[in-house]
């Protein structure tokens, strides 16, 4: 079937919707929380080999509260061929792995009923989609080779011989980080009639594949073991000839690692990678030489964060980085000479796509008034796509902008700071800060709403919002991200007290009615401020949040990465300077209201981690305190009752004691009779 969406005026709507400019009659109303479970957003994207269109996955979060079933947001497959034109081939389903075969079918993973994931295509004019390959185990990642006909796939190995029959007979034993599944590269030829796949025989664990352009060589990301922290910061990339499986040159990089590809002549692979073994995030450009392993690091001093990058020839990339709270794309010569930069000021972009055919480049961006959507251009003059939600030009924006301020200690940092409309009230709206985690990630001037981030939903409640880009974060270079380094929380969290003081002076917020969130080290944030801080706090809801840091490294799935590119030391070369730091030694005396709420499988912050702040709180504190946990939901909520719940007790908590008269906590109930329409 073919979609096409309405123009507004000669820029189209969702130009209107980026400018601001619809009409006051049809902006109307505030955002409210439940607006987000009618939210869609363009995700995965792959544009034609030298085609017009480019294909797009569509997210679409479950309308729980219109009465849609509970679960994870639902993906369908269109492809665009131009501004508000596109087709839509597939609904209601699962779908990964999102690539062309060439330039008339395209494929995908996803899988039938309770099967593994398999791999489909579909023609590029439509019709019905084909299970082209299936393996006994999920294929997990792939690519073709320019045949057309050979795959490369990364399956996990079976599982040991009896294991279901003992599971249905109740022998569930973990042995933990010892039963572990590693992942294998295979190739199978398709064009064979009943084809069968062959393993390569690598020592490790393959988490990514890519495939050199003449298909003779691939390169796989390769770590000691699937353990979460191996995966992290012991992964390398391997250069390995596509026949034999052997393995020629590995890059050593020292620590994390990231995305790579071939040049176009294949001689040079390109990766994002981390400078050194404490770069928290894989953020720099590293061009290797395939045949001998050694690389050169491009713009190791820039004030940026590289998140995408593709070639444009042998000696050019096109790479996308953020900066500050803008997002730009780079040119860089091999030898890294910049010899372009185009900034984007009218939204962020968050990854691209590119085809060396035909030059042409889409990219997935949002802005302040609209999430993920789909981009294109083929001289950097970058046209929008998609408007996946017209409804949001009913929606009254709040304000917002980049705010900066100057620390105690004179660091420069910066925030988006969204505000209702107009000016601020005597003596300043009341504030909830928004603190990421990370700390090795950064907020940008874009679409900053969702359950966990009130955002507009704030605003039009008659809330300050502001994310701080805090000492620790990335978008501005190596130097600032180690500003966190072997003191955490120190300083770093000393900027977001800063920041109170910077708004309330400029007149914006009211110090005395500030709250504080956030998730995993943003919660680590929120759980500091409801104790050692809590003087400058009037609310606080922590989130997956870390709370006893020498119990946190006990159970934690990721102990090497936080020391090695955080605390600099272990628990047992700093018990006294692991105790300080954490929020649980200093509730006693808490006067900042606290709803604590963890999803309990979490397995990067155990939950413990806040039944312990909640019974410190509890029994120490003078403030009131409510522990609140989600069943199956892990290190964040991804289902939409879930994100609901969370949003509606993270909204009421911080008006009540923020707007309202305080004192004893809400009802723990909430009123879902009401909200659901059960009581009609």
């Amino acid at each position: 079937m073919t979609q096409t969406f309405r123009k507004l005026g000669v820029a189209g709507l969702g130009a209107a919707l980026a400018a601001g400019t619809l009409g006051a009659a049809e902006a109307q109303r505030p955002m409210q929380l439940e607006d987000l479970f009618d939210l869609s957003s363009v995700g995965s994207i792959a544009v034609q080999p030298g085609g017009d269109q480019v294909a797009y996955v569509r997210y679409e979060v479950r309308d729980v509260v219109e009465g849609e079933a509970d679960g994870t947001p639902v993906s369908s497959l269109h492809v665009a061929s131009g501004p508000n034109t596109s087709r839509l081939f597939i609904e209601d389903r699962s779908i990964g792995g999102l690539d062309w075969r060439d330039g008339e079918r395209l494929t995908f993973t996803s899988s039938l009923e309770d099967g593994p994931t398999a791999l489909f295509e579909i023609p590029a004019n439509g019709g019905e989609a084909r299970e082209l390959f299936a393996h006994d185990t999920a294929i997990r990642a792939y690519a073709f080779a320019p045949d057309g006909d050979t795959l490369f796939f990364i399956a996990p190995d079976e599982g040991g011989e009896h294991e279901e029959t003992l599971h249905d007979r109740g022998f569930r034993a973990n042995i933990y980080e010892e039963d572990m599944t590693y992942s294998r590269v295979w190739r199978v030829d398709l064009s064979e009639d009943e084809a069968e796949a062959v393993v390569f025989e690598l020592e490790g664990h393959a988490s990514d594949l890519v495939v050199s352009p003449d298909g003779e060589h691939l390169a796989v990301a390769l770590s000691a073991t699937p353990l979460v922290d191996d995966l992290y910061m012991e992964t390398r990339w391997s250069i390995m000839d596509a026949v034999s499986g052997e393995v020629g040159a590995t890059f050593e990089t020292p620590g994390k690692l990231g995305q790579g590809a071939f040049s176009p002549e294949g001689d040079y692979f390109a990766f994002m990678a981390g400078v050194d073994r404490a770069d928290s995030v894989a953020q720099t450009v590293h061009v290797g030489n395939v045949s001998s392993g050694t690389f050169e690091i491009l713009a190791r001093d820039a004030e940026q964060h590289g998140v995408d990058l593709a070639w444009q020839n042998d000696n050019s990339l096109a790479v996308l980085v953020h900066t500050g709270l803008q997002s730009a794309l780079v040119e860089y010569r091999r030898d890294g000479n910049e010899t372009r930069r185009t900034v984007f000021s009218d939204f962020v972009a968050r990854t691209m796509d590119r085809d060396p055919q035909s030059g042409r480049l889409a990219l997935v961006a949002d802005a302040p008034t609209h999430p993920g959507e789909l981009f294109v251009s083929r001289r950097r003059d970058f046209e929008r796509w998609t408007t996946s939600n017209d409804w949001l030009g009913e929606i009254a924006f709040g304000d917002q902008r980049g705010y900066s301020f100057e620390t105690r200690d004179g660091v420069r940092v910066e925030g988006v700071l969204v505000t209702p409309r107009g000016e601020a009230p005597d003596g300043g709206w009341p504030l909830i800060m928004t603190v990421h985690g990370g700390p090795e990630a950064h907020d940008s001037n874009g679409w900053m709403t969702g359950y966990s981030r009130p955002g507009h939903i704030g605003a039009g409640k008659g809330f300050a919002v502001f994310y701080p880009n805090y000492r620790g974060s990335t978008g501005r270079g190596e130097a600032f991200i180690e500003l966190d380094h072997q003191d955490g929380p120190g300083e770093e969290f000393n900027d977001l007290v800063d920041a109170i003081g910077a708004l309330s002076e400029d007149g914006i917020v009211n110090a005395d009615k500030a709250g504080i969130t956030g998730g995993s080290y943003g919660g680590f944030a929120s759980a500091w401020g409801a104790t050692i801080a809590s003087e400058h706090f009037a609310a606080s809801v922590p989130f997956v949040a870390l709370t006893d840091l020498i119990s946190f490294f006990g159970t934690t799935e990721i102990p090497v990465e936080m020391v090695d590119v955080h605390f600099m030391e272990y628990p047992w070369q700093a018990w006294e300077s692991y105790l300080d730091h954490s929020p649980i030694r200093h509730a006693q005396g808490s006067t900042t209201p606290t709803l604590i709420l963890h999803g309990e499988a979490d397995t990067r912050v155990d939950p413990s981690q806040s039944y312990a702040l909640y019974r410190y709180l509890k029994m120490t504190g003078e403030a009131p305190v409510r522990l609140v946990t989600y069943p199956g939901e892990g290190h964040g909520n991804r289902n939409a009752a879930a994100q609901y719940d969370y949003g509606l007790r993270m909204m009421r908590w911080f008006e009540h004691y923020l707007q309202g008269e305080g004192g004893e906590p809400p009802a723990h109930e909430l009123p879902y009779g009401e909200l659901l329409g059960l009581d009609d």
